[in-house]
């Protein structure tokens, strides 16, 4: 376990020592002794996280302050900038799903969830229980993310996949950072755009509008993150200018392009996911 130390943020961070067999998943471990006021940062893939630590995580938002453990949440949760996570002494192991398997491995479509969190409990019901435990029991990290990609696999095998038209234009949308005309997938599709658009919408959570902006969104807060300018950012992650991309960041997460690195949820992304693409 290495140690991240942002500002005041203080986290336990475990990667597993190969990347997961399933395309589409990557999986990191925490363990957090005094978790206050992270705020949760729009992000391309839907977050699994599965909570097993003696404390619970605490989310504070616009519907008020929900205990929660275990959750699921959509892709662009906390838009706005006003959810923040707190806890004592949490532990979990995150999971971040390309939308183009979270379907069938949650059993529910990410329309559905509306770029929203649910809980774990709501959707898989007992189950929930029952991988909270195996993970507490687990002797170490590797076994709790070798059972973890385990539990995913069984999920996502009894369950049909998304169209392969929508897991190309999705792919065309992450591969491209967001730089792709929306306009033109359909018919590289060979689909109609009415057909495109709302198969999409229904099985990725997102239209391909809005899925481009937060792919977009993410290259450049993490650039930002890096030491990047600002300017530099704007002129090659496809935003008009400096001012679209501060708007588009004040919009997405609250805080401007210059306050982006004070932000522990992107920082940590090197560290525990390192080398991998987030969006896909």
């Amino acid at each position: 376990m290495r140690t991240f130390v942002h500002g005041e943020a203080v986290w336990g961070v475990v990667c597993p020592r190969r990347p997961s067999r399933m395309a589409g998943v990557a999986m990191a471990g925490f363990r957090v002794r005094a978790l206050d006021a992270l705020r949760m940062v729009p992000h391309p893939a839907v977050t699994l996280l599965l909570d097993f630590g003696a404390g619970s995580p605490v989310l504070d938002g616009a519907a008020g302050r929900r205990h929660l453990g275990s959750i699921v949440a959509g892709p662009g949760f906390g838009s706005g900038g006003a959810v923040w996570a707190r806890g004592e002494n949490v532990e979990c192991v995150q999971v971040r799903l390309s939308p183009v398997i979270a379907r069938a491995v949650l059993g529910v479509g990410l329309a559905e969830l509306d770029g929203a969190v649910v809980t774990l409990d709501d959707l898989w019901g007992r189950e929930a229980s029952r991988v909270r435990e195996r993970l507490a029991e687990a002797p170490s990290w590797e076994d709790r993310f070798a059972l973890t990609e385990a539990l995913l696999a069984r999920q996502h095998e009894a369950r049909a996949p998304v169209d392969p038209e929508v897991a190309w234009a999705w792919e065309r949308i992450a591969g491209s950072r967001g730089l792709v005309r929306v306009d033109g997938l359909a018919g590289e599709a060979g689909w109609s755009r009415k057909r495109l658009w709302s198969r999409f919408r229904s099985q990725l959570g997102l239209r391909p509008k809005q899925a481009v902006k937060l792919v977009r969104f993410d290259h450049a807060v993490h650039r930002l993150v890096a030491g990047e300018s600002a300017a530099r950012v704007a002129a090659d992650a496809g935003y008009a200018d400096q001012s679209h991309l501060h708007r588009e960041v004040m919009a997405y997460i609250g805080v401007t392009p210059t306050g982006v690195a004070g932000e522990p949820f992107l920082a940590v992304d090197d560290l525990a996911w390192p080398g991998l693409p987030l969006t896909r």
